[in-house]
């Protein structure tokens, strides 16, 4: 058995804190542009690709995280995340220069260069994630890993909340004239990635050791291309059926069954060659099966509750955008505070197994609690039930991730890491589509109720388009709104829509209850197995879990 190489303090800080940097902005990344969107289709002209901006980064970053996983396995952390922030400094530069130089070669005007670019971007995001947890798996033993797990959980939710804010700020008060050239404030979204990650990429090179690897065999590049064709139709159906295209139509059904035909084939292919990208043997480790499947569980409830509560408390409360971010501060303290308290909890004790029930005990208990609110539901009364839910979503985020680790062997860890936060990242896409399909649903069939009972306060049925623009045009055009309150007609109809979205927000807060529930049993399942005192080296077995007794 190989002895494990020592780390200076010097050089696990420095890591550490460059690794957090890096996954501050990745996990930055995906939030720092909505709030940019709309005056960057103003100046780049391009409203019909609007949600590809999003979309692009996304794609890229899920469908790269298990090959940027196995990557590290092979060939070291270090190169892995050089490569992955060099990648993400090429997309952030070039995205802020987006439009610039007008039309260009393949490129097209300034809107599919930032769809481009931002797809760039997404590549390298990929890689910040996976090595960043892998990094720490491989500096610090599970049990004192946990409260720096539980920080880069607080990292997560503190770039939720305050990625919007960063980039509404710079939009607005970023634009400047240097050397007599107009830069746009919605560039700095972009730009003001690059000094950190340089000064990130200065602190790895000077100081970050050069962390052990399995070494041998090669990239299973068949695998690795046919995750990309599997998940890339798969994750576009999701985010565009119901919006885009009809749940059946011929594009989505046609790209669902294109993506199972690619996981069964993906999945053969992993039987058949020597250095699979995914080892199946994996799926006999209980643990892996179990964490990672209460994980997209909870990703799914986050991701719907976070992404469409805001949307309610404007349409179906009538309340300005400031505000209901304001309440949205509940979800996230309570996020943060549990993630790094139970972080540090764990490494005191060194069992995770209590803070995982008594987290997803507060995640049921908060999730069945917002089943209650309604159209007239104050902002107190909505802030504490938010809280009680972000408390309970706090230790999820690190214990999960810290489970696997501690259950899988040295060669297999990059991958397992990478597993598990591509499970994450496709129950997020899943519960925000499943979620909204939902909503819209709901709020068809609450419209059409209220029509019969009373035509006079007939409304068109309504999508998510509709939603938005709607919350758009309150927080923008104040004064249509305060128009409409003073026409009896058109007050009635307000009136229908936030009953009937609050009512169909509540079934979908019913739908996240049973969701919960269902992942909650999944998370008694794990095995509580103590947390080793020691990271792995290459030659170390993984102590015996209580699953391979039974």
């Amino acid at each position: 058995m190989n002895e494990p190489h020592v780390h200076s303090d010097d050089e696990r800080r420095l890591t550490l804190i460059s690794v957090m940097i890096v996954f501050l902005l990745a996990a930055m990344s995906q939030t720092v542009i909505a709030t940019a969107m709309p005056r960057i289709v103003g100046d780049l002209s391009g409203l019909h690709l609007y949600a590809w901006a999003t979309t692009a980064y996304l794609l890229a970053s899920t469908v790269m995280v298990p090959i940027w996983g196995k990557l590290g396995d092979l060939y070291g952390r270090k190169v892995v995340l050089l490569t992955g922030i060099g990648l993400f400094l090429a997309g952030s530069w070039l995205a802020g220069l987006a439009g610039e130089f007008g039309d260009l070669p393949l490129l097209g005007g300034g809107m599919t260069q930032l769809i481009a670019f931002r797809g760039i971007q997404g590549l390298g995001g990929g890689a910040l994630f996976t090595t960043a947890f892998a990094i720490l798996a491989d500096l610090f033993a599970p049990r004192e890993r946990a409260k720096f797990s539980g920080l880069f959980g607080s990292i997560f939710g503190i770039s939720s909340l305050f990625g919007p804010l960063v980039g509404g700020f710079l939009t607005d008060h970023g634009t400047v004239i240097l050397f007599g050239h107009l830069i746009a404030g919605w560039r700095w979204v972009f730009f003001f990635n690059i000094p950190f990650a340089l000064a990130a990429v200065a602190m790895i090179v000077w100081k970050m050791p050069t962390l052990p690897q399995r070494g041998g065999g090669g990239i299973d590049w068949f695998g690795a291309a046919l995750i990309v064709a599997a998940f890339v139709p798969l994750l576009l159906a999701i985010t565009w059926g119901g919006r885009e295209h009809p749940w059946g139509s011929p594009l989505i059904v046609g790209m669902m069954a294109w993506s199972f035909v690619g996981v069964v084939a993906f999945l053969w292919i992993e039987t058949k060659v020597r250095d699979p990208i995914l080892p199946l043997e994996l799926f006999a480790n209980r643990t892996f099966v179990t964490a990672n499947g209460a994980a997209f569980v909870y990703s799914m409830a986050f991701m719907g509750v976070s992404s469409f509560l805001p949307l309610y408390m404007q349409v179906g409360q009538g309340i300005p955008a400031t505000t209901s971010g304001l309440t949205m501060l509940a979800l996230m303290g309570g996020f943060v505070l549990s993630s790094t308290i139970c972080g540090q909890l764990v490494t005191r004790t060194g069992h995770f197994k209590p803070f995982m029930i008594g987290g997803g005990a507060m995640l049921v208990l908060g999730a069945a609690l917002l089943c209650f609110i309604g159209p007239d539901t104050s902002m107190l009364d909505l802030a504490w039930r938010l809280l009680i839910f972000g408390i309970g979503l706090g230790p999820g985020q690190s214990l999960f991730s810290l489970a696997v680790q501690n259950a899988v062997p040295f060669h297999q860890l990059g991958v397992a890491t990478s597993s598990s936060q591509f499970t994450r990242q496709i129950g997020s896409t899943i519960g925000v589509a499943l979620f909204g399909a939902l909503l819209t649903a709901g709020l068809a069939g609450e419209l059409e109720r209220h029509a019969a009972a009373d035509p006079a306060a007939q409304v068109r049925v309504l999508d998510m388009g509709d939603l938005q623009r709607m919350a758009l045009d309150r927080t923008l055009h104040p004064e249509e709104a305060a128009a409409r309150a003073a026409d009896p007609v058109l007050r009635a109809q307000d009136r229908t829509v936030r009953e009937s979205f609050s009512t169909a927000i509540v079934h979908g807060m019913i739908f996240t209850l049973v969701v919960l529930v269902a992942g909650f049993v999944l998370m008694l399942m794990v095995p509580a197995a103590p947390l080793r005192e020691s990271p792995l080296r290459p030659g170390a077995k993984v102590e015996p879990k209580p699953e391979a007794a039974e």
